[in-house]
């Protein structure tokens, strides 16, 4: 066409910016390039305007999407339970539950931890904070079978529980709670059960460090005989951890914890037996159906102070075995079922 450079692309980008021709014509360079300007800065803004547009719209109907998709999958859902937080502690509830085929509706407000959760036909997960949640006051209802709380701040759970609590007074809430203090303000704020897992791993620290100095002795004597026995447990300078009563035709025993250290507590224990006579009823009819037979975890100082324990625990009642498994004394007891 026999233009120049700048006549050349003004023409070029002219026709299309699809602006077209006037009947004012830019005539000079800086003109021309004045009117390029405008033209391309004009055509970009609208195009990122409908751009942002699009975009806006399309991830609100993808969230509404997912969010429309999240309720009809909880919908589908006869019970489930809501785990709120998913840090340490409440991976470690999402794999129990997991393991037992639950279903579980989590809520996290980090995007980021929200996102890498694992997702199956059994697991819904949302991103929200539950302190802010109406979706936690809405799923808080008769499907519900509990709601966990397991955030590292105890002010958070305390939050959580209140806000729950106010909406569904019949609610089975169970919280973490880090320090030990904070436990009553979460009981009086309407928790149903209260667990510090700092308190519990301490418990298990403790077992694991006097594992070569523990002893399961498995006994078998009526309930007359439990004072002496405690009595010669204690004079030994050993302690009684936990009680398991052996029922004929079931391995798993049923186990009490106790951690008698003194005499004075083992008195204490037998005059409430006394005042109580309902409870009294109720060991006597826990020995009997266990045939009388249970078995003692008895941590001590050393091995030395076990085995003379031991001695003596022969002489006052019927030892069944030492250390025996779950499996051995199952067999012992199996003549009972018969």
């Amino acid at each position: 066409m026999g233009l120049n450079l700048i006549d050349s692309i003004y023409y070029t980008i002219i026709t299309m910016a699809t602006v077209g021709f006037g009947d004012i014509v830019p005539t000079t360079a800086l003109q021309k390039i004045f009117s390029m300007t405008v033209a391309l800065s004009g055509v970009g803004t609208i195009a990122y305007v409908f751009s942002g547009v699009i975009q806006n719209f399309t991830e609100k109907l993808t969230e509404y999407s997912k969010g429309a998709k999240m309720y009809k999958k909880i919908g589908k859902m006869n019970n489930y339970y809501i785990l709120c937080g998913f840090g340490r502690v409440g991976n470690v509830v999402y794999d129990e539950l997991k393991k037992r085929n639950q279903n579980v509706v989590i809520i996290e407000k980090d995007p980021q931890i929200a996102e890498s959760i694992e997702r199956d036909e059994k697991t819904v997960v949302i991103n929200e904070d539950a302190t802010e949640s109406e979706t936690l006051i809405e799923l808080t209802n008769e499907k519900c079978s509990s709601i966990i709380i397991t955030t590292t701040s105890d002010v958070t759970n305390l939050f959580v529980v209140l806000t729950v609590r106010e909406h569904n007074p019949d609610t089975w809430i169970v919280s973490r709670c880090s320090k030990t203090e904070n436990i009553p303000r979460l009981y009086n704020a309407g928790a149903s059960k209260v667990i510090s897992p700092e308190t519990i791993g301490g418990g298990n620290i403790y077992f694991e460090a006097v594992k070569p100095h523990i002893l399961r002795v498995t006994v078998q004597h009526e309930m007359e005989d439990i004072k002496n026995e405690m009595y010669t447990i204690i004079e030994h300078n050993c302690i009684i951890e936990n009680i398991d009563y052996h029922f004929p035709g079931i391995k798993s025993p049923l186990t009490r914890k106790i951690g008698v250290i003194s005499k004075e507590e083992v008195d204490l224990f037998l005059e409430q037996l006394e005042n109580d006579p309902q409870s009294k009823v109720y060991l006597e009819n826990l020995y009997k159906t266990a045939h009388y037979i249970h078995s003692h975890w008895i941590s001590g100082s050393d091995a030395e102070c076990l085995n003379r324990l031991l001695k003596d625990i022969e002489k006052e009642s019927k030892v069944l075995g030492i250390n025996l498994s779950n499996e051995e004394i199952a067999e012992i007891t199996k003549k009972y079922v018969e």
